[in-house]
């Protein structure tokens, strides 16, 4: 009885009309564009502008393959530097072969020269983008399919891998499928992730850093299974001391940075921020400055009404906001409209200015009913 199994494609590239394109580059290219897709949505979410993601995006996509393939260069340097190998291989990026350390490590300096270029926080745009990253992780995982590559070891399971045909040599036959563990595994990171950052409000390079350390616990176990040819330190590969490493640092700067700047960022994106308040400022102004002057001549009359020194002193301020008085009194009068007059003008710069009015004007009234 023959046993259920997961076949492999008859051949890596796929082809769009007369135009040939290798499934691994296919599963990459797919993985980029959901990566900036959801990036931008959760971006936006937080109070950035559509399209940050994606300018962001044209430094740190290129950095991360160049990342990611030096990684794979030069801890498998015996496959294109051996004797018989031929070094121009190390540049066909599209017959598979990137390293998501390095890919992680370059493309976040890409992605850290386009912040700056915008003005905005790396941290608050690697949380903005880190599920986005895992599924693009996910998805490009399937290039490893195409290339009959990257398998486990040797399985009778259901959905054991049908290799036919192998680039390492190795006999055909039925094994562990781990690039489609490592699929599945990123997709509930990704799950992960966008629930701890709505549950509790992940922000300051915390929902990256949850990623990173949710990603290495998968690949460490998965790293176990498989069986291509890999460098060895103490009994273990190279990929499992890396990611072992790399989860310390990211729990690391979890917990100190949650007791360093808790909560999310405020502002995400000061160019947001900026012409936000630029139009609700602008609509202020248009709308208070009438408002601004009638409140002002209303605060002065009520002042000059109600301060005084005692029963006369009011009585006289009540003449010099406009009631019948002496002639001297009059004149205050006068003196004191020219002074509101003045103070009023003032106003319309702002609310401190508008105060200072009001008690210039409180002033001369005292003065008026002293005089008087």
């Amino acid at each position: 009885m023959e046993l259920a199994y997961i076949p492999s494609p008859s051949h890596g590239v796929l082809y769009l009309g007369p135009v040939p394109l290798r499934g691994y580059a296919f599963c990459i290219i797919i993985g980029v564009f959901v990566a900036v897709w959801l990036g931008n949505r959760r971006w936006v979410a937080r109070g950035g502008q559509a399209g940050t993601v994606a300018d962001i995006s044209v430094w740190a996509v290129p950095f991360g393959l160049v990342g990611g393939r030096l990684y794979h260069v030069i801890t498998d340097y015996e496959l294109y530097f051996s004797e018989g190998r031929d070094w121009v291989d190390a540049f066909k990026v599209w017959e598979g072969g990137l390293g998501i350390w390095g890919a992680i490590a370059l493309g976040a300096v890409g992605a850290w020269i386009g912040c700056r270029r915008r003005g905005i926080p790396l941290p608050a745009y690697a949380d903005a983008i880190a599920p986005g990253i895992a599924l693009a992780q996910a998805i490009g995982r399937w290039g490893n399919w195409f290339n009959q590559e990257l398998y486990g070891k040797e399985t009778d399971l259901p959905w054991a891998l049908h290799i036919t045909s192998s680039a390492d040599g190795r006999v055909p036959g039925y094994y562990h499928p781990t690039f489609l563990y490592e699929s599945l595994w990123c997709v509930g990171v990704a799950l992960l992730v966008i629930w701890a950052d709505r549950r509790f409000k992940l922000g300051h390079g915390r929902a990256f850093a949850l990623y990173v350390a949710a990603y290495c616990v998968g690949r460490a176990w998965i790293e176990y299974m498989r069986v291509d040819d890999a460098h060895h330190i103490l009994g273990l590969r190279l990929n499992d001391w890396t990611a072992l490493v790399v989860f310390l640092l990211a729990v690391v700067y979890i917990v100190v940075s949650a007791k360093k700047r808790p909560g999310r960022e405020e502002v995400v994106e000061p160019a947001a921020q900026a012409s936000g308040d630029t139009a609700g400022d602008a609509s202020a102004d248009g709308e208070e400055k009438p408002g601004a002057e009638s409140s002002s001549s209303g605060a002065t009359a009520e002042s000059a009404k109600t301060k005084g020194a005692g029963g006369t002193g009011t009585e006289k301020a009540e003449d010099a906001s406009g009631a019948d008085g002496g002639a001297g009194t009059t004149a205050v009068a006068e003196d004191g409209t020219e002074a509101v007059t003045d103070k009023a003008d003032k106003a319309r710069a702002g609310a401190e200015a508008k105060t200072e009015a009001q008690a210039d004007v409180k002033d001369e009234a005292e003065s008026a009913g002293k005089k008087s």
